[in-house]
């Protein structure tokens, strides 16, 4: 079976590797989680360029985009907004987090990630 490939603007992959070098605690921490194939033993990748956006954390396997909302996403509800249609409209799906969720309920957050996935697969079937 072939994957299929989201596009994304090239231009975007040195802003990609500069949000990597910068990342908020709460990136850092869901990252640590995420990583190395922790969660279902799933691929995920941080600050990934899709289409003409950055999503914090996306599985390209399951179609999964994870972001966390934060200061940054304050006054800016109708971008993302936006910005979350245009991607889901590719074929990728949302998860998202508040940043003070993702420092103080990592566990749950993580929980809630594995959820979604033993819903959208077969995973569950696996354990």
């Amino acid at each position: 079976m072939r994957r299929k490939i989201i596009p994304y603007n090239p231009k975007l992959k040195k802003l990609a590797r500069n949000l990597r070098n910068s990342s908020t605690l709460s990136e850092v921490l869901l990252w640590g989680a995420l990583k190395g194939k922790q969660v279902r033993g799933y691929d995920f990748h941080r600050q990934k360029p899709i289409d003409k956006y950055i999503v914090d954390f996306y599985c390209p396997d399951l179609f999964l985009a994870i972001e966390i909302d934060g200061f940054s996403h304050m006054g800016k509800e109708a971008y993302d907004e936006h910005r979350q249609k245009r991607i889901e409209s590719l074929g990728v799906h949302f998860l998202r987090f508040l940043d003070s969720d993702v420092k103080t309920n990592l566990d749950g957050v993580v929980a809630a990630i594995e959820e979604w996935i033993d819903e959208h697969t077969n995973t569950a079937e696996n354990i």
